[in-house]
């Protein structure tokens, strides 16, 4: 039986992979410390049916307590994937050092743990935001110049370049994966098809920061969970960065209507003024994701919306 750590494993992503691991018979350990940037109790319920598993184990620590995490967990695992992080711009620009010691000094404390126990496998959640206002479309990994505008997106280079160092200097396997955008059931409240679809079935208006026209590559979370679990079987190289993205762009304003055919519900819109850290537009380049991992992304946005609909619709 292959065992995996997962942190970060009761939230959206995380919850998702474990599901997924628990079928295929692995071992999953999480390490989660419940963080009330949104309601504790939903990651709880994201994670009841786990515990029917005896494969199943919860480790409730925060991740920038290496003395903790030393005690509590075995070190015995084939694969580390490191979900864990403080995730949003927007909170980053408010919370500039609070994203620095949990994603960074976080980050290099499960490097150091993987180094210590002879893990040589590592799995990380990157971002989309590392590139920044790169001009550059399709975002292609092999472009050097990235352009970060917010303290969230900073730290992801920080932790892939971490990744780096210890990959270079211990042999371990590091995988950073750049997630695009991700949606569908579990989806975290503060996330705009999540916020959205909420707002709009309370039939209360919706926020739209700027005139609508900034564009996303919004990737279902069946296909993000495909890509990781390729990457946690990767062992061509020892250092790779990997777009995970759906290779399509979506308007605000199209996602907005799509949202209205999906739930039947028309949407009242309040315009603000555009929020700081946010980027004009997403687009990954899917090249290099399909020749490494043979990831293909098959969900198109109507179908994960409905995906997500029938959540959601089911959770209120």
């Amino acid at each position: 039986m292959k065992s995996a750590l997962v942190t970060g494993g009761a939230g959206f992503i995380g919850s998702h992979l474990v599901d997924r691991l628990l079928a295929e018979g692995w071992q999953v350990t999480v390490v989660d410390n419940f963080d009330p940037f949104y309601d504790p109790e939903i990651k709880r319920k994201n994670i009841a049916p786990h515990f029917d598993y005896g494969s199943y184990k919860l480790v409730e620590v925060d991740i920038r307590d290496l003395g903790a995490l030393r005690e509590q967990l075995t070190g015995e695992y084939d694969v580390i994937v490191h979900l864990a992080a403080k995730a949003g711009v927007r909170p980053s620009i408010r919370d500039p050092i609070g994203y620095q010691d949990v994603n960074v000094r976080g980050t290099q404390n499960l490097l150091e743990l993987a180094k210590e126990w002879g893990v040589k496998q590592f799995v990380f959640a990157s971002s989309s935001s590392v590139y920044g206002v790169n001009p550059h479309v399709p975002w292609r990994e092999d472009d050097c110049v990235l352009m970060p505008i917010s303290p969230y997106a900073a730290t992801k280079v920080a932790g892939e370049l971490l990744g780096h160092v210890y990959s270079h200097l211990y042999g371990i396997r590091f995988i950073a994966l750049r997630f695009f955008t991700v949606y569908g059931p579990r989806q975290r409240p503060d996330l705009a098809i999540h916020k959205f679809a909420r707002l709009m079935l309370k039939r209360e208006p919706i926020p739209v920061y700027g005139d609508g026209t900034s564009r996303r590559d919004y990737t279902y979370i069946d296909d993000i969970i495909q890509g990781v679990r390729a990457a946690m079987d990767y062992t061509k190289t020892q250092y790779e960065v990997i777009n995970l993205g759906n290779n399509r762009t979506v308007s605000l304003m199209e996602l907005i209507r799509a949202l209205e055919e999906v739930l039947g519900v028309e949407a009242k819109l309040e315009y603000l003024p555009p929020q700081p850290g946010d980027v004009p537009l997403t687009l990954a380049d899917m090249d290099k994701a399909g020749k490494l991992l043979c990831y293909t992304p098959v969900t198109n946005l109507f179908k994960g919306l409905f995906e997500f609909k029938k959540w959601i619709t089911n959770v209120n």
